[in-house]
């Protein structure tokens, strides 16, 4: 297995990283439905029994219910994994959303996020969103101060564009960038990763199989039945015509996957790997099964003759659908 160093860190990270999103529960504005916290908890240790060496959450993910399932999960473990969370999305006592980057609000969420994780330093604190953009300035210069007091190792940002990391440039180093990237997503190859490259800002990228889309076990009943709260069932890609293109492209992944006895996910993830610019991937677990279907694409490559065959058979899907 090749790790990679994020960025300007000390940390070098395994090739795929837990992604506790779904680990927060329903209930809230983007949730995944329920979820049982004992499966979140064996979902976290079997990837730390398979070598995954960290772990990604947010303060917004379950209203704070996902950096408490991530502390239970660690208690008692001598091996402790790297612990990534998330700031700017704030929530009242209605549970309703809303976005902060001002300075006081920054470091109360930071406090609230030490308390919940049960940890004296984050290993990398993250700008959720960049919004309110008025704001940017305010709220990277309180993480760089998070950073200079040690509540903080490394800061970052997730969801920027290139315009929103050069302000924060101009500020101090970015760490790191978490885009969304996909097959079905891949937009941020136009412009965001070469900066990305280019100014040694390390790529954690999310939602690698476009949240369950690209697994090989998604069906059109299954998004059907999908639970009130679930987000995805008003996502644009789980809509048709999307939907069925999507469907495609998962199944033209399985069968590359199953040349290598290697799921569609592993594929998927394999797919945003192959990137220079991308350092790691968030795979979302929400059970120790899923676990087993996706930690193959710790050490699984594409040839180049498969990223072909990728590239030749999403463009024929989109030229189908243009026409």
């Amino acid at each position: 297995m090749t790790k990679k160093k994020l960025g300007n860190s000390d940390m070098v990270l395994t090739p795929v990283g837990v992604g506790a999103w779904a680990m927060g529960g329903g209930g809230w504005a983007f949730g995944w439905g329920p979820q049982d916290d004992a499966q979140s908890i064996a979902a976290i240790h079997a990837a730390l029994d398979q070598g995954i060496n960290w772990i990604d959450t947010a303060a917004i993910y379950g209203l704070g219910h996902s950096e408490e399932v991530v502390a239970r999960a660690l208690k008692g473990r001598s091996q402790r994994p790297y612990i990534f969370t998330k700031c700017a999305l704030v929530w009242d006592e209605n549970r309703e959303v809303g976005r902060s980057l001002k300075a006081d609000s920054v470091r109360r969420e930071c406090e609230s996020s030490l308390r919940r994780l049960q940890v004296d330093t984050i290993d990398l604190y993250q700008i959720h969103w960049p919004d309110p953009e008025p704001d940017l300035e305010e709220g990277w210069r309180t993480l760089a101060e998070l950073q200079k007091e040690g509540k903080v190792r490394w800061i970052a940002v997730s969801n920027f564009k290139v315009a929103q990391m050069e302000r924060c440039r101009a500020i101090g180093p970015i760490t790191s960038l978490q885009p969304p990237y996909s097959a079905v997503s891949p937009e941020v190859e136009d412009e965001i990763l070469p900066y990305c490259q280019q100014h040694n800002i390390g790529v954690i990228v999310y939602s690698p199989m476009k949240s369950g889309l690209l697994t090989g076990k998604m069906t059109r009943e299954r998004v059907a039945s999908f639970p009130e709260d679930d987000f995805r069932r008003k996502a644009l890609n789980f809509q048709e015509p999307h939907l069925s293109r999507n469907l495609e492209l998962a199944e033209r992944m399985k069968q590359i996957g199953a040349r290598h006895g290697r799921s569609a996910g592993e594929v998927a993830i394999a797919w945003t790997l192959r990137h220079p610019a991308v350092t790691a991937a968030i795979v979302g677990m929400r059970s120790a099964e899923q676990v087993t279907g996706v930690i193959g694409a710790m050490e699984f490559r594409l040839s180049e003759a498969e990223i072909q065959e990728i590239a030749e058979f999403r463009q024929g899907l989109l030229a189908r659908s243009a026409s």
